[in-house]
């Protein structure tokens, strides 16, 4: 059944891509709001604690006005912000297409930036770049349920997240699961890699590979995913004016910077939060077969397999980004339905 299902969503969004239908479906509305957040304030940086983002509100909203609604919080990947899914992956025209058929239940999606100035909060806690996991996990939510008609428990929340948004989503997870209820994060980076050897072009154009490559920001300029990990993984508050420190020193690694950019990444953490992943009601994730981080991505499933936690995993013939848009609307947005509540709580 879930095949079929995910089949005809994906039929319903070629059609509606290639005849225009998708504009004339499309019913739902796409909300920019800006958020203050108090985790983000006194940065080193300086980078502003008010942060934009999107909010997806499904057709009923405006004309239900007591309903309420269960919400999704969609992380983008490193060197982008919210608008990304409004670009290669639009969000709109896949949710209102979905809800039409009945594919999908009605919900909010609320879609974050976390662009920052090395391109990526990489959604950890730092004084150099401010509290990002705090800023998804606390303010966030607490903004969204004072302004928006959202169902405010952990069972009508849920967490995703392509690249440094699927590395988010399952470290939040791990840490948070008082928040959210399920997790579904697409091509997870950051999950392990040689901090000792990912500096190396720090300063240049950036190493071979999707975690270490210089790429292009929104402001036009080279990014490099080692200066962002290492401001969010090894701050250094007396070290200006960058304010962090880098595993590598002089050609030599620095064995306790090595140690903290370790102690960041979600296969060495994961051991220590196998009983928070357990109480989670669903937790899924997928990576496509050409994409370079297909063995890490394994290796996530692989241990959390052996540590008896539940967790869906799924490759598909698809690199890095080339598929997303059609993960988004054939297992992202349908396994939140599956999942979340769709019902306010009766107060005892």
């Amino acid at each position: 059944m879930r095949h079929r299902l995910a089949g005809r969503a994906a039929g319903l969004l070629l059609l509606a891509a290639v005849s225009g239908h998708a504009q004339q479906l499309s019913a739902g509305q796409l909300v920019v709001d800006t958020v203050h957040a108090p985790s983000l304030e006194r940065n080193l940086y300086g980078d502003s604690p008010d942060r934009s983002m999107l909010v997806y509100l499904p057709q009923s909203y405006a004309s239900s006005p007591n309903r309420r609604y269960p919400v999704v919080y969609l992380l983008h990947g490193y060197g982008g912000d919210e608008r990304g899914w409004t670009g290669y992956a639009p969000i709109k025209p896949a949710m209102d297409t979905l809800v039409r058929a009945g594919i999908v239940r009605e919900m909010i999606i609320v879609m974050p930036s976390s662009y920052t100035k090395h391109g990526g909060s990489m959604y950890s806690n730092s004084v150099t770049t401010g509290n990002w996991e705090g800023y998804i996990a606390d303010d966030l939510p607490y903004y969204v349920d004072t302004h928006y008609r959202t169902i405010p428990d952990r069972a009508s929340r849920g967490i995703a997240g392509h690249s440094m948004g699927g590395f988010g989503a399952i470290r939040i997870a791990m840490k948070r699961p008082d928040v959210f209820s399920s997790m579904y994060n697409l091509s997870a980076c950051c999950l392990i890699s040689d901090p000792a050897a990912a500096p190396a072009a720090a300063r240049g154009n950036g190493n071979r590979g999707n975690e270490g490559r210089g790429q292009a920001g929104r402001g036009g300029g080279a990014l490099n995913t080692n200066l962002a990990r290492a401001a969010a993984w090894s701050p250094n508050p007396n070290n200006p004016p960058d304010y962090f420190d880098l595993p590598l020193k002089d050609g030599k690694p620095q064995q306790l910077i090595v140690a903290k950019w370790y102690a960041n990444m979600p296969l060495v953490m994961v051991d220590q939060y196998v009983s928070s992943l357990k109480t989670y009601k669903a937790l899924a994730g997928d990576v496509g077969l050409q994409d370079t981080l297909l063995n890490t991505n394994q290796q996530l499933a692989d241990v959390l397999s052996r540590f008896g936690v539940s967790y869906k995993f799924e490759t598909y013939e698809g690199d890095h980004t080339n598929r997303i848009p059609q993960r988004l609307a054939t297992k992202v947005f349908p396994f939140f339905s599956e999942n979340l509540v769709f019902t306010t709580a009766k107060k005892r």
